[in-house]
């Protein structure tokens, strides 16, 4: 098994971790600084709760699992914006807002996978890349994908966050990608008895959901066989894959295994686990990347 190193974030000048713990995280997003659960932050906070209040300008109370309500501390706007500058030097443009769902739409720690995207894309030096970016989310794997000149398929269940991504490449001055609302699974199914190739597959599935018909998600049951079908889908001769997992014990062992399985002689997989570093050197483990790479 090849492990990459654990990543830090670092190219964000709108981004930072302030502190973690007590199971929550201290984050200033531009000009808004939030509280946010985080069930991994398990250790103590640096700083004492009344400084995190002082600092802050909404707190995130969870009413379920699923669910719950932004606490505003001090004035500060419902909609406002962030960008991040690739390594290559194209800048992505985020919307970011309050959801139900503690989410502001946007995983700072993604922007390793987005410069791994756009460094691999630009390495196949090919004149035409297809790209499927699945479970898609607000777009940033999509956005940097497409400032590299691949051609892009952004695909999620839920309308309204294709629509917000759909704003985001507004806001990034791009255009040219294709938008799908739709169930993962059932997309690649289809598109696998279409004989279709992709040159590179993204995937960010979640732990749990529903697709736009009702269709149930569950990770643990389902990735095996989804991460088959991408590589299915993969290009015969050169293709990369991308495969993130965000949830409670899901190691980078064992995602290793799921796509190690599927891969073909000469296939190179790797793994790393995802962080965010705060200002006290805390590391929060925020996922697992597991890759791909063919040809």
């Amino acid at each position: 098994m090849k492990h990459i190193p654990i990543h830090e974030t670092s190219g964000w000048n709108e981004y930072e971790l302030l502190d973690s713990g007590g199971f929550e995280k201290l984050e200033r997003f531009g000009k808004v600084i939030a509280i946010r659960p985080e069930p991994q932050a398990i250790w103590q906070k640096d700083l004492s709760e009344a400084e995190w209040e002082k600092q802050a300008h909404v707190r995130f109370v969870g009413s379920s699992p699923r669910d719950g309500q932004w606490i505003e501390l001090k004035p500060c706007p419902e909609r406002w914006t962030i960008s991040y500058t690739l390594l290559q030097g194209p800048t992505l443009t985020f919307q970011l807002a309050r959801t139900k769902f503690k989410h502001i739409g946007i995983f700072p720690e993604q922007c390793l996978n987005w410069e791994r995207i756009d460094k691999e894309l630009r390495a196949m030096n090919r004149p035409e890349i297809n790209v499927l970016n699945a479970f898609a989310y607000t777009g940033g794997a999509s956005l940097a994908a497409r400032v590299s000149g691949a051609q892009v398929t952004h695909l999620d269940s839920i309308k309204q966050v294709v629509t917000w991504a759909a704003a985001n490449l507004e806001l990034s001055k791009m255009d040219g990608i294709r938008w799908m609302v739709e169930d993962a699974p059932t997309f690649l199914s289809r598109e696998l008895r279409r004989g279709k190739r992709y040159q590179a597959i993204i995937m960010d599935p979640p732990a749990y959901g529903h697709g736009p018909n009702g269709e149930s998600w569950v990770l643990e049951k389902q990735i095996y066989e989804l991460v088959g079908k991408a590589v299915a889908l993969l290009d015969e001769t050169q293709g990369f894959l991308l495969v993130n997992t965000y949830s409670l014990g899901f190691s980078s062992v064992l995602m290793y295994n799921v796509v190690q399985q599927h891969s073909k002689p000469g296939d190179v997989v790797e793994t790393a686990e995802l962080c965010l570093k705060d200002r006290f050197g805390k590391r929060l483990p925020l996922g697992v990347v597991t890759t791909l790479k063919r040809g």
